[in-house]
């Protein structure tokens, strides 16, 4: 069987990553093999679990500072990304693309308004390394640009020998705690400052699940109860904070994490 030059500088490409893998730059290594393969604006390796994003690397910002977006996502606004989301309900490992995982309203949200068309802007991907029952190791691509049918083949056919040396990584990483999850529950009441009546837990649960984008249909399927029920947790959620609107309840979320 004849060797091309293209298996030649396939092989040369694991290799230098194998090599690689126990440096300070092997992430950045990583992305820069991925862009001989599909384009794409902005990159990150974290580690979702329990607790706060655990970030390995990121892409740098114009002017090497931190990027503002990317810290309130930190602070909370994970709580709403359909990728955490969907590796929290059903982790496993694979390539994911955000249509895969993003909720029926989700264009329509507040979150994806304010936050995901400006930091991420049109299209989401990431490479999903499922560790355990709580943590699953990501690489997350976004795109300028919807990504192409070819593109996303591409990233399945070399998806299997990245995910490898996601894992491999791992073992390389300083040991570093998970940092805890906020307290959103107590901050998002006490922020309010008009309520009354304690939120119940479903109630708490229901408004991050809107605020996420799920329709009522599926809200009630998540948690195993009607539309109808859906509907008036809604309806006292509302009534509890004072309020009468998603953008408003959007509102007070945000607010709650930044005083985490």
């Amino acid at each position: 069987m004849a060797i091309t030059l293209q298996d030649i500088a396939w092989h040369r490409t694991i290799g230098n990553l194998i090599e690689a893998l126990d440096a300070p730059n092997f992430w950045i290594a990583l992305v820069r093999q991925l862009e001989h393969y599909l384009p794409f604006d902005s990159w990150v390796i974290l580690l979702f679990s329990a607790g706060r994003p655990l970030v390995f690397a990121e892409s740098p910002t114009e002017d090497g500072g931190p990027d503002p977006l990317f810290q309130d996502y930190l602070q909370g606004l994970y709580l709403l990304d359909p990728f955490y989301i969907a590796s929290r309900e059903h982790p496993r490992s694979g390539l994911f693309r955000l249509d895969d995982v993003a909720p029926e309203y989700f264009e329509q949200t507040d979150y994806f308004q304010r936050y995901f068309r400006l930091n991420v802007v049109a299209d989401e991907v990431q490479l999903n390394c499922n560790l355990d029952s709580e943590r699953t190791l990501c690489l997350s691509l976004g795109s300028r640009q919807r990504f192409t049918l070819e593109q996303m083949g591409i990233l399945s056919l070399i998806q299997s020998w990245v995910m490898a040396l996601m894992r491999q990584r791992l073992a390389f990483e300083q040991e570093r705690s998970t940092p805890p999850a906020p307290p959103w529950q107590q901050q998002f009441e006490a922020t309010s400052q008009r309520s009354d009546t304690a939120l119940t837990a479903r109630e708490l649960e229901v408004g991050r699940l809107m605020l996420s984008g799920c329709s009522g249909k599926e809200i009630a399927r998540k948690l195993d109860i009607s539309v109808e029920t859906v509907k008036v947790h809604r309806k006292h959620m509302y009534a509890k904070l004072g309020i009468k609107s998603q953008s408003e309840l959007f509102a007070i979320f945000l607010q709650a994490q930044q005083q985490t």
